[in-house]
């Protein structure tokens, strides 16, 4: 966890080396941003409803996603990355955070070629993991601007996260004194999605972290309880959001963890069928 000022921005900062334990995954939509400085071989992403997928060397950017991610992995990876808050992305980019949506971008496309070399050296020169994640700190303070209305997005993200994406964003608007309108636009300037997508995102995750895995599951009753309007609204959801219906979702899961005994699979990331 980095210190002030960046633990506003930042979720954690981490370091990652070793075999790939699947060579693909599939990352549903998630209330979050993240980068990741490659210090192995290359990985590929295939983004939304992108045909093909994109080669990424030196590392990515990826905005809050609208639409899942599919990640292949080369069989021994390595690097180091940085999970953030959702309006966290917009101070280390030149540009409005719209333009990275549902589009992974190099690092170099987004810092440049020299930064990005000169970082990429900087990480290899350190002596062991934790040296490696304060120069990755470091160079995030470098490059950390002001962006205007992030207090705004900071806030009203804040409360759609508190209340699992089920608040109004008109009230929203009105407790910050702007118009929806004005919160729509910084929204997607800083986050790069519309408060209701992002709204729509949170109650998505929020709902699935709820899920017992490992029982049988009563689609009706976690539609009903996460307030969706029935079972069909909520698969309508589920399968724009991450393309699979719940129960291929779930069939998925179980397989790897089945193949894969002692693996603790986390919530959002699943092994691309």
């Amino acid at each position: 966890m980095p210190g002030p000022p960046l633990d506003g921005l930042v979720d954690d900062l981490y370091y990652l080396e070793g075999p790939s334990p699947y060579p693909r995954l599939l990352l549903p939509p998630m209330p979050g941003a993240f980068l990741i400085v490659n210090l192995g071989e290359p990985f590929r992403i295939r983004a939304g409803t992108d045909d093909a997928a994109s080669e990424f060397a030196d590392g990515c950017v990826v905005s809050t996603p609208t639409r899942a991610l599919e990640f292949a992995y080369p069989p021994w990876t390595r690097s180091v990355g940085v999970h953030l808050e959702p309006w966290g992305l917009a101070p280390f980019v030149p540009m409005s955070v719209a333009e990275l949506c549902d589009r992974p971008a190099t690092l170099a496309q987004v810092w440049g070629r020299g930064a990005v070399a000169r970082l990429r050296e900087w990480l290899d020169a350190a002596r062991d993991p934790q040296a490696m994640l304060s120069v990755l700190e470091q160079e995030l303070l470098h490059l950390r601007r002001d962006v205007p209305g992030l207090d705004l997005v900071r806030d009203a993200s804040s409360s759609i996260v508190a209340t699992g994406g089920t608040v109004a964003i008109s009230d929203l608007a009105t407790a910050a004194g702007v118009s929806s309108t004005h919160l729509t636009q910084r929204f997607k300037e800083i986050i790069g999605v519309t408060p209701k997508r992002f709204a729509r995102t949170r109650r998505l995750a929020a709902t699935l972290f709820e899920i017992d895995f490992t029982a049988p599951i009563d689609w009706a009753d976690v539609a009903v309880r996460a307030g969706y309007f029935d079972q069909a609204h909520f698969g309508h959801e589920f399968r724009a959001f991450t393309g699979l219906t719940p129960t291929r979702y779930v069939e998925i899961r179980q397989r790897f963890l089945r193949e894969n005994p002692g693996h603790a699979l986390d919530s959002w990331p699943l092994p691309a069928d």
